[in-house]
């Protein structure tokens, strides 16, 4: 970021202390990621006081901190009434100042499945057409949306924004910051619904985004999901619709699906603009749909179908354990193991387990769940669908991680052989006790279930093949 620290005070209407130094370095909430020319932002996190680090940051490099009280360090302050609205209102001053100097456009999706993976894949179509800034990992929050934001320079072409939400009003939070000039809305699943008072809450925490869109912008959906289909009205601008199931009412589809050994999808990509063969290297039939809406996204605002295409086909997951799939061996053991153990739902999880069936059509199956957090009074009979997909996929182990987990195997009474978990340490040791020669291993979890942990306990453990 290059702006002076008076600058920024006005634009968090704070109160600078000290001398007004030009900041030209990252903005950061972490003070061990300062650097010279840092802006530190402190805040009040649930386990610890971002100013008790203010020194550590000075430390390192930064010039200036924001913060909710002068703090007792020769570094210029920036004193607002809460620095996580300071860190909003700095990201949109900025955006703005963007926005009309030059030539930047915002594009932003929202859905309870599927945003990191879009992004990931309009992050990589998007750069071949100019400079482009996206969220790392799932910076999709209150914090990770301004960071990004603030990443975003003069040269930057293209914004791409993920837009999360734990309850109503947040994403209304995150379009008050950078109203998107195009939305996609992917899926509205039962992610957290115990966040949002219940399903129809969901959704409509996700039209949130259409509504916090810029007049007249353009809104790409889903017309698969029928939640999705029904936010159309609210869009001021014109509807791109997409679909994996070739739904004769979408503008983008994905024609003659088919599913190698490795549960790679390829298709014909069919656009207003034209058709094109995609051969994509991510894996699982549900890529399909992000795949679509990322081409969607991509061809309004500009990009020739020809490039589109093309990167499809050679992207990659960019964010960890995301349907990582890794041929190891472990103690003596081949198998391959589906790494998605970012994060989980209802609807996540039927396309992990889809990928497990796809790929040990011919092998032993195993099954490592973390419980899916967030789900209010809905837990227990999500978790046991989830055990009877795990049951009908004819999956042979099953092993649960989790306060929640034992109801995985209440659903999944057919199920030989299932067990509950002590830890990650213990899931990863289930496991590999169970697994023969040839064996796939899904792991996958809510992010707190902490099942991340066993993916990457089994590939320390083993040597890649």
């Amino acid at each position: 970021m290059q702006a002076s620290a008076q600058w920024i005070a006005v634009a968090v209407s704070g109160r600078l202390v000290g001398n007004d130094v030009p900041v030209t370095g990252p903005v950061v909430t972490d003070s061990r990621e300062a650097q010279a020319g840092s802006l530190y932002v402190a805040r009040r996190g649930e386990s610890a006081d971002g100013h008790a680090f203010v020194s550590g940051a000075a430390t390192r490099g930064a010039v200036a901190v924001i913060v909710e009280h002068e703090v007792d360090e020769a570094v210029p302050q920036i004193v607002v009434e809460d620095s996580t609205e300071a860190l909003g209102s700095l990201a949109r001053a900025h955006v703005e100042k963007l926005r009309s100097g030059g030539d930047l456009d915002v594009i932003a999706m929202t859905g309870s499945v599927g945003k990191t993976t879009t992004k990931d894949l309009l992050l990589q179509i998007m750069s071949e057409d100019g400079p482009t800034v996206a969220p790392k990992l799932s910076f999709n929050n209150e914090v990770g949306l301004p960071l990004t934001v603030l990443l975003a320079d003069e040269t930057t072409r293209h914004l791409v924004l993920e837009m999360g939400a734990s309850g109503p009003g947040h994403i209304t939070y995150l379009t008050d910051i950078v109203a998107p000039d195009v939305a996609i809305e992917l899926c509205v699943g039962h992610a957290h619904v115990g966040g949002f008072g219940g399903f129809e809450g969901v959704a409509a925490a996700k039209a949130e985004l259409i509504k916090g869109t810029r007049p007249g912008g353009p809104v790409i959906l889903n017309t698969d999901d029928p939640n999705v289909e029904a936010m159309a009205p609210l869009a001021t601008g014109r509807v791109i619709r997409f679909s994996a199931s070739g739904n004769e009412r979408a503008d983008v589809v994905a024609r003659d699906v088919r599913l190698d050994r490795a549960d790679r999808a390829s298709f014909t990509l069919v656009t207003p603009e034209g058709e094109a063969p995609v051969e994509l290297k991510i894996v699982g039939r549900h890529h399909v749909a992000n795949a679509l809406a990322a081409a969607a996204g991509a061809l309004t605002l500009g990009v020739g179908l020809e490039t589109v295409a093309s990167v499809l086909s050679r992207a990659r997951a960019l964010s960890p354990h995301r349907m990582d799939v890794h041929e190891l061996r472990v103690d003596g053991t081949d198998l391959t193991l589906i790494d998605d153990s970012y994060n989980a739902n209802l609807d996540s999880m039927r396309a992990g387990i889809a990928a497990l069936a796809s790929i040990g059509r011919d092998s032993q199956r195993i099954a490592v769940l973390g419980e899916m957090l967030e789900l209010g009074e809905d837990s227990q009979s999500l978790h046991q669908q989830v055990g009877a997909l795990i049951a009908d996929a004819g999956v042979d182990t099953l092993i649960g991680l989790g306060a929640d987990a034992h109801y995985y195997l209440e659903g999944a009474p057919e199920v030989p052989n299932r067990e509950v978990a002590a830890d990650p340490q213990d899931a990863a040791r289930l496991a590999l006790e169970h697994a023969e020669d040839g064996a796939v291993v899904l792991v996958k979890g809510s992010f707190g279930s902490q099942s991340w942990q066993v993916a990457d306990i089994l590939r320390e453990k083993g040597t890649t093949r």
